[in-house]
């Protein structure tokens, strides 16, 4: 009987903490420090995101703010409705570079890339939403190489959160398909050369 209740109870801390874990390892944060640009890619939440991308501009993270992210429909391209949002904050409209072509994470590295050799950028802070992070990283991490700094800093969401993700059906849903999609990535980089 011990040793049932010793197991339970080793079966319940395992899934609490691969539960809580799940919701860190899709949302890494680094440190910030300055870098050569900020990088704010649209999709969900891409209003919260060009607000936090303009924020760490005004607070001297970067000089250079690169919005992708092409239209959704046959309207302006999501990257110049991020730099208009960005203008009316306040931002330079000189530091502002947008990537109207890509249509998911894959386009938005692939085409940042880009940007980033034209601009010689060593460093960059990349901003998305929070359960999207991990996935944007490892695909921008791919695609920029290993000479440039990636700094993980999400934008905020106003549903999901990594110590709370399961605590509805969106938030569940959305995590595991954030998982699946991670561990699928090695599959599309090889169908993606």
């Amino acid at each position: 009987m011990k040793w049932i209740l010793g197991l339970l109870g080793a079966i319940i801390i395992i899934y609490l903490t691969a539960t809580i874990g799940v919701g860190f390892y899709l949302s890494p944060q680094d440190e910030l420090a300055k870098a050569d640009a900020i990088v704010a890619i649209s999709g969900g939440e891409t209003t919260e995101r060009t607000k936090e991308a303009v924020k760490l501009y005004h607070d001297g993270y970067a000089p250079l703010l690169i919005f992708s992210g092409a239209a959704r429909d046959e309207g302006v391209s999501n990257a110049e409705a991020m730099k208009q949002i960005a203008i009316s904050l306040g931002a330079d409209e000189a530091d502002i570079v947008v990537e109207e072509q890509a249509k998911d994470t894959f386009g938005n590295a692939i085409f940042v890339q880009e940007i980033a050799d034209q601009y010689n950028l060593k460093s960059i802070i990349l901003v998305t939403s929070p359960y999207h992070q991990k996935r944007a990283y490892l695909t921008f991490r791919k695609y920029l190489g290993s000479d440039v700094t990636i700094i993980n800093h999400s934008a905020t969401d106003s549903a999901w959160r990594k110590n709370g993700w399961w605590k509805n059906d969106w938030g569940y849903a959305l995590t595991f398909s954030e998982l699946r999609k991670i561990l699928l990535l090695p599959v599309a980089f090889k169908l993606a050369n």
